[in-house]
């Protein structure tokens, strides 16, 4: 088969297709033809090897571990292992192909990836398949940080900090069909597509500073994090809780050895004393439950990614490249 290739650590110039042998599935995995597969910022941390200290969680520490980078994709299924009981050949799919919350290649940059049955559910009829392989990851992190650490009500006043990005515009409309009231943040030209979405307002961070906006919020969701916990408390209702995702733009101002990890550490330890951040719970929600949340959501029609523009796998260098601009009004997808 063609997979997208990484012998080192390195650049969007260091990608390579190239034939590599059709994987095998394991007894509680699924073989997946691949429709379609998104790029995201995670994507970037492994094909850079920064911060140097994911290289020890697994990554690889001289060169990635598995060698074909991705994690999202949609498809159809091609095999099922011994142990899989959800799943047949023939069913349209989407999934994350790694296990857990982790920075390490997945292979889902190829003609067929292995996917855990755990990280699977079935496409919604809804969905393309370019749209669903955007959903798993930045789906994910949307429903961790706004429904479980934020603890999402119906009626809160939620603010979303880089609403228009692929967590952001996730956690935008999962809030509204929390029955929430929404506030977007994001530049001018990138927040026009959610006002269609039913948000409450939406604020140009180039024109104004959200913690300045006179308002108060129950939750504000931080994707970018670039104003400081002072700042964000301006904003912040007397039990409104500040939830951090610490997007670090591509490396830059990103501390090389251990990224953004001090200071989500420092807030973690902020939090027993500081009751507008969520006290740290390091059990993670079960990821079959959450991949069916996603999947309920859109089938309902209340939860669809927002594409910008669609790469051939042979593109691959360029597709990364784009993502790193960071201007892309939507998700980045590949297609075998």
């Amino acid at each position: 088969m063609l997979a997208v290739v990484q012998s080192r650590y390195g650049s969007a110039a260091d990608l390579e297709v190239a034939e590599r042998p059709r994987p095998v599935p394991a007894a509680d995995e699924v073989l997946v033809k691949v429709a379609a597969a998104s790029l995201h910022p995670d994507v970037w941390h492994v094909v850079t090897g920064l911060p140097w200290v994911l290289r020890l969680m697994g990554a690889g520490l001289r060169r990635p571990r598995n060698p074909v980078p991705g994690t999202d994709l949609a498809g159809i299924v091609e095999a099922v292992g011994s142990r899989v009981t959800r799943f047949k050949p023939g069913d349209p799919v989407l999934g994350e192909t790694i296990r857990g919350m982790q920075w390490v290649n997945g292979g889902a940059f190829a003609e067929w990836a292995c996917v855990p049955e755990s990280g699977l559910a079935l496409k919604p009829p809804g969905l393309t398949m370019i749209e669903a392989a955007c959903l798993p990851t930045a789906g994910l992190i949307a429903s961790l940080n706004l429904r479980h650490m934020g603890r999402l009500k119906p009626g809160s006043r939620v603010l979303v900090n880089g609403a228009a990005g692929g967590v952001g515009s996730l956690a935008v409309q999962m809030a509204l069909a929390e029955g929430c009231s929404v506030v977007a943040v994001d530049a001018a030209d990138r927040l026009e597509w959610l006002r269609d979405l039913g948000v409450q307002r939406t604020i140009d961070y180039r024109a104004q500073d959200f913690t300045r906006c006179g308002e108060s919020f129950d939750l504000v969701l931080d994707v970018p994090g670039n104003h400081a916990r002072r700042e964000v408390k301006r904003v912040l209702a007397p039990r409104g809780i500040w939830v951090i995702v610490g997007h670090d733009h591509f490396g830059r101002g990103m501390h090389k050895v251990l990224g953004v990890l001090p200071r989500m550490f420092g807030l973690m330890a902020l939090a027993v004393l500081d009751h507008n951040l969520p006290r740290p719970d390091f059990k993670m929600p079960d990821k079959v439950a959450e991949m069916e949340y996603l999947r309920g959501l859109a089938e309902a029609g209340r939860l669809r990614p927002h594409v910008d523009r669609v790469f051939p796998l042979a593109e691959v260098r360029q597709a990364l490249s784009y993502l790193q601009t960071g201007t892309a009004n939507g998700r980045v997808v590949l297609t075998p």
